[in-house]
C-alpha cells in the first residue's frame, strides 16, 4: 500500500494529522522526516454553532456527520495546496471519544440516509452526550452481578454514560426506528477512516484505542465482551455484537489508501496511506513527547490525562476508576492509561456565558444602537471577559476569600466515574466578587487535577513529569501557574499549537513507512517545550489546605447525590 518512491530516504515526504475536537476540526500538514508544521486549517462545525440537534438542559449533545464531511474537504484541502500531491503521503484522523454513531451495512452514517436526516438519534453521540446516566449505571450493576466475567475491570471497574454501549443502548431503547436501521456503530475516528478508505465495514480495521477503553474490548477475553454479556445488557442488542469486530489496530497501522473519490475531493492521490484512527488524547500525548511515567494533559473544553508504562512492569496491577488500560492504546508495545475530567475548560466558559446573559438578551432589546452594532459589541465583550477576569482573578488575595467550588459541572469522569454529580459553590457573601469566584472555579479544575495524579500513584503507577498540551495549557498562563502550585510539580508546555493534529502526522508517517515506529517518530518530528511552569513554594501550603476542604466539600455533595440515587438503584436492581 504504501508509495516506495515518495517514502524513499532523502526524499520529500509530508503527512497530514486531521483532528477532529469538539467545537472544530483542523489539519496539519508536516514534514515527516523533520516535523516542521508547513500549513495548518481550522473549520468550526456550522451546525454545531447553534447547538443544532442538541438539548443542554437533558445534556443530549448530537453531531452531524455533515460537519465533519465539510470540515475534512475545507480543511484538507487546503493545507494539501502546500505542497506536490503525490508528496503527501500519508493521513491520519484523530476524534473526540467516546463519540459513536450508527451506519447501515455499507458503513454509512445514518443521517446521512434518507428519512434520518434530522433525527439526533441516528448522529453522532459527542462524549460529552450523558443522556445514558441510567443505562452506565446498569451496565456497572449487571457487570458485577451477572456471575460471569467483569468485563468493566480493564476500564477502571466503572463504566460510564460518556461510552460506548451505555450510549448505544439508551438509542436502541429511545428510537425504534434507528435500532431497526443500524446495522452496526462506529466511533467517529474510525468511520473517518472508512469514510476516506472506501473499504468493506466487514474487514474494517478498527481502533485500539477507541475499543480498548470505551468498548470494554481486551485480549484476554478474546475481544468484546462475549455475546451472552451483551444480550443480558440489552435483548435488542442481540446481533449487534457480531457485526461489529473482534481485533482491533494500533494507530501506528495502516488502514489502507484513500479512496479514488477522497483523493479527488481533498486534492491528494490515492497513494496516499491512511493510518488506523485514534482519540485526540492519545495522538495529543505522543506529540507531547510522551515517555514511560509521564502524564500528559490534554487541556481543553474537558482534560484526558495520559500515562504509559511498560506493560511487564505494570503486570497484573489494575487501576480503579480511571478511564481504562490498554496494551498499544498510545505507543505499541506499552500499556496506555487514561483519566481525565469531564469539565475543564467547560467549566470556565460556563461561568462567562453565565455572565454574559445581559450581553446577549438585554443589549438585544435596545434601540439606541442598530443590530450590526449590538453584534460587534457583544463579540467584542465576550472575547475581553475571560482575559479581564484572569488578571482579576490573578490579583485576588486567597486569603481574603474563602469561596471554594467543585468542577463537577458535567459530572466527573475520573477518578470514579459519576456523571450524575453536579458543580457546587459554597462560601458566597455580599461581599463575593465575579473575580472571586472565577479563581475559585479555576482552582476547582486543579484540584480535580490533583486527585487524579494522587489515584494513579495510590495504585502504584508513578507520574514522574507532567507534561502539558492543548488550548489552556498554551493560552492561560494563570491556570498552568495555578496548577503547578496546586500539583507541586513543574508543568511541561509543548511547544505545537496543534498537539493532537502532529500526534496524528506521526501515526501516518509511520504507517506510510516514513518513520519506523512511534518513538523514532517522536524523536524526529517532535516540536520540545515552550516553558515549564515552576511550583511557587509560598503557595504550595495553602493550595494543600484548601484542596483538603475541597475533598470534603466533594464528599458532602457527593454523599447527597448516592443518598438521592438509592431509591432508583434500588429500582433497578429489583428490574434486574
Amino acid at each position: 500500500m504504501q508509495n516506495t518512491d515518495s517514502t524513499a530516504a532523502g526524499t520529500d515526504a509530508y503527512v497530514i494529522g486531521v483532528d477532529y475536537g469538539t467545537d472544530s476540526v483542523r489539519s496539519l500538514l508536516v514534514n515527516a522526516r523533520t516535523g516542521e508544521e508547513v500549513a495548518q486549517a481550522v473549520h468550526y462545525y456550522q451546525r454545531w454553532k447553534t447547538l443544532q440537534y442538541c438539548n443542554p438542559i437533558h445534556n443530549q449533545f448530537r453531531q452531524h456527520p455533515l460537519d465533519y464531511i465539510e470540515g475534512l474537504e475545507a480543511t484538507v484541502r487546503k493545507v494539501a495546496q502546500s505542497v506536490p500531491a503525490e508528496q503527501i503521503v500519508g493521513l491520519a484522523v484523530d476524534t473526540t471519544g467516546s463519540t459513536p454513531g450508527p451506519v447501515n451495512e455499507k458503513g454509512v452514517a445514518l443521517a446521512l440516509t434518507p428519512g434520518f436526516e434530522e433525527n439526533p438519534n441516528a448522529m453522532f453521540v459527542l462524549w460529552k452526550d450523558h443522556t445514558a446516566l441510567e443505562e452506565a449505571a446498569e451496565v456497572n450493576l449487571k457487570a458485577r452481578t451477572w456471575g460471569g466475567e467483569d468485563f468493566t475491570k480493564f476500564e477502571g471497574g466503572i463504566y460510564s454514560s460518556e461510552w460506548f454501549w451505555a450510549k448505544i443502548m439508551h438509542i436502541v431503547r429511545e428510537d425504534e426506528a434507528v435500532a431497526q436501521a443500524a446495522h452496526s456503530w462506529m466511533e467517529h475516528c474510525d468511520w473517518m477512516t472508512l469514510l476516506l478508505t472506501g473499504g468493506d465495514l466487514a474487514h474494517f480495521k478498527r481502533s485500539r484505542c477507541a475499543a480498548g477503553h470505551k468498548a470494554m474490548w481486551h485480549e484476554s477475553w478474546g475481544g468484546l465482551p462475549i455475546e451472552e454479556f451483551i444480550v443480558h445488557l440489552e435483548p435488542k442488542l442481540a446481533e449487534l455484537r457480531g457485526r461489529l469486530y473482534q481485533e482491533t489496530y494500533t494507530a501506528d497501522e495502516a488502514a489502507g489508501n484513500l479512496s479514488e473519490e477522497w483523493a479527488q475531493r481533498l486534492g491528494l492521490t490515492t497513494n496516499t496511506v491512511v493510518a488506523v484512527g485514534s482519540f485526540d488524547a492519545h495522538a495529543g500525548a505522543v506529540a507531547g513527547e510522551i515517555e514511560a511515567y509521564s502524564m500528559v494533559k490534554v487541556m481543553g473544553t474537558s482534560t484526558c490525562d495520559i500515562v504509559v508504562a511498560p506493560s511487564d512492569e505494570v503486570g497484573g496491577k489494575l487501576v480503579q476508576g480511571i478511564c481504562g488500560q490498554v496494551d498499544g492504546s498510545v505507543i505499541p508495545g506499552m500499556l496506555g492509561l487514561e483519566a481525565g475530567q469531564s469539565a475543564f475548560g467547560d467549566l470556565l466558559a460556563w461561568f462567562r456565558q453565565m455572565l454574559e446573559w445581559p450581553l446577549q438578551n438585554v443589549l438585544s432589546s435596545s434601540s439606541v444602537i442598530t443590530p450590526e452594532q449590538q453584534a460587534a459589541l457583544r463579540e467584542e465583550m465576550s472575547s475581553k471577559l475571560i482575559v479581564e477576569l484572569t488578571k482579576a482573578a490573578a490579583q485576588v488575595n486567597p486569603e481574603e476569600s474563602a469561596v471554594l467550588a467543585l468542577d463537577w459541572v458535567n459530572g466527573r469522569r475520573t477518578p470514579d466515574a459519576n456523571q450524575g454529580l453536579k458543580g457546587a459553590i459554597m462560601n458566597l457573601t455580599m461581599g463575593t466578587s465575579a473575580p472571586q469566584i472565577f479563581r475559585a472555579l479555576v482552582e476547582a479544575i486543579c484540584y480535580g487535577s490533583k486527585q487524579i495524579v494522587e489515584r494513579f500513584e495510590e495504585e502504584g503507577i508513578p507520574i514522574k513529569q507532567v507534561i502539558g498540551i492543548g488550548g489552556v495549557a498554551k493560552k492561560s498562563d494563570f491556570v498552568m501557574q495555578t496548577l503547578a502550585d496546586v500539583l507541586n510539580r513543574p508543568i511541561k508546555i509543548a511547544v505545537s499549537e496543534q498537539a493532537p493534529a502532529l500526534g496524528a502526522a506521526m501515526y501516518a508517517a509511520v504507517a506510510a513507512g516514513v518513520q519506523p515506529d512511534v518513538l523514532t517518530a517522536q524523536k524526529a518530528m517532535g516540536s520540545g517545550f515552550a516553558k515549564t511552569y515552576e511550583p511557587n513554594p509560598a503557595s504550595v501550603a495553602d493550595y494543600q489546605a484548601r484542596y483538603e476542604q475541597y475533598q470534603a466539600f466533594g464528599r458532602f455533595v457527593e454523599d447527597i447525590t448516592l443518598r438521592e440515587g438509592e431509591v432508583a438503584e434500588t429500582t433497578l436492581v429489583d428490574e434486574v
